[in-house]
């Protein structure tokens, strides 16, 4: 298989002055795909994850290296005329040029998109913030659960009752990660429309409008609701006092199928011995599940035979299938079940993700060498394949790991290079110290 010979972005530039999660998830999809990426870092410290849950002395956190590997870095005082005139030379030959600080600091440091076009016609900018421009919350810096709650995933997340009856986030990172992939869309959307237009162009993401596009069935259900007053393919669906918002969906498949989450066999003292059960609505695949079940009388049974009438007696069904599922692990069920045609999933612990044979194999799960105290670190690798085309995975650099060698590419000598180092305009105070402390 050919790799960097086809690597897709081959030959582009990628200033990134991104930090944290949200803004190098998806620089560092750009670097897997062949981009060169210069990560641009402040003097002292770097991004704020070089540290942060570090537990390895002599190295930098999982956080930073699982979301900055291939990258270059480069460390400038942004706010010391010598930085700024780097970025602006940096700028002169960039294909894109990537920001998420601070609402307004980019402005205010003198990179918006109005210089950045006139300095480099052909640079396609894109930034990423929490809420969109004129929203009435522009200026708030957001992070993670704030644009889960302001995208509409915290409030239709979690149980209608009990004592966490509450909005609650998703382990996965919906404003991070999720943003991160959906200005990455919109960049490679950029670049091919400059390759005909020949001019860049700027793209903005907020972190509310990706959370909001990823819950798109949300506003379905809310419509619906407005319509009908009621949702009959809602977990808490008979016997729901009904408001205005659509409730919480608590562990319902999202569909007019009936889903749910399933003990298995262990379940006492494996909290993730759960099997996921889609029971489908049409006659066919309705009667797939009741075959493999044994559950044969349900295809005659009023109360069951239709998908009505099983939204009507949810608390049956979930009664009866899990009696079922308790007898058998998760791993047989997800076999068996779904060799009969039911569709079903494990739910698996990250404990068992991490050494899952098939996942480490297959180029989901890498290792990469990191080669320094850390040694050997595992991250998730690029998310989909092509068939003529797999990254050549390296490690993350140093703070400052770049700089002469990029300096140098722009025709700084090595007398201006130490001058601009005891100035403190670039520099590396690196640390690389374990900071796993309680607040």
């Amino acid at each position: 298989m050919a790799t960097q010979s086809t690597a897709p972005l081959a030959g582009i530039k990628v200033i990134d002055w991104t930090q944290v999660q949200s803004g190098p998830s998806c620089t560092q999809m750009l670097a897997w795909m062949g981009a060169e990426v210069i990560k641009l870092e402040k003097v002292h410290g770097g991004d704020p994850t070089r540290n942060e849950m570090n537990d390895v002395d002599g190295s930098y956190s999982l956080y930073f290296l699982q979301l900055n590997a291939n990258k270059k870095s480069i460390t400038l005082d942004m706010k010391d005329p010598e930085g700024a005139k780097i970025l602006t030379d940096l700028l002169k030959d960039a294909d894109v040029f990537i920001e998420n600080i601070g609402p307004g600091d980019v402005e205010k440091l003198g990179f918006g998109w109005d210089v950045v076009h006139k300095i480099n016609p052909k640079c396609i900018m894109a930034s990423l913030k929490g809420f969109n421009k004129g929203s009435r919350f522009e200026h708030v810096k957001a992070f993670e659960p704030v644009a889960q709650c302001a995208g509409g995933a915290a409030s239709t997340t979690g149980w209608n009752d009990g004592e966490h009856a509450m909005p609650t986030q998703s382990g996965a990172a919906l404003g991070d990660s999720n943003t991160g992939m959906h200005m990455l869309i919109g960049i490679l959307a950029a670049l091919a429309q400059r390759s005909r237009t020949g001019e860049g162009c700027y793209v903005y993401q907020s972190m509310q409008n990706a959370v909001l596009n990823l819950c798109r069935i949300k506003l379905r259900d809310q419509l619906i609701l407005d319509h009908l007053g009621e949702l009959s393919y809602y977990a808490c669906y008979p016997g729901y006092k009904w408001g205005k918002a659509i409730p919480r969906a608590e562990n319902a498949e999202g569909g007019l199928v009936l889903g749910w989450c399933y003990r298995a066999k262990g379940w006492e003292t494996d909290p993730n011995a759960y099997v996921y059960i889609v029971i489908q609505q049409s006659p066919k695949g309705f009667e797939e599940f009741c075959n493999a079940m044994g559950f044969q009388d349900w295809l005659t049974d009023p109360k069951f035979s239709t998908a009505n009438a099983r939204d009507e007696h949810k608390a049956e069904v979930y009664k009866r299938v899990e009696e079922y599922t308790m007898q058998y692990d998760k791993y047989t069920l997800t076999k068996e079940l779904g060799a009969k045609g039911v569709p079903v999933g494990p739910v698996l612990g990250w404990d068992e993700l991490e050494s899952d044979p098939d996942l480490n194999s297959d180029g989901t799960i890498i290792t990469i060498d990191q080669e320094d105290a850390r040694g050997d670190f595992k991250t998730i690798g690029l998310p989909f394949t092509m068939s003529n085309y797999a990254p050549e995975y390296k490690r993350a650099p140093k703070l400052g790991e770049n700089n002469e060698e990029i300096l140098k590419g722009l025709g700084y000598t090595d007398d201006q290079i130490a001058e601009l180092t005891s100035k403190g305009v670039i520099g590396s105070n690196d640390g690389a110290k374990a900071d796993l402390v309680k607040a």
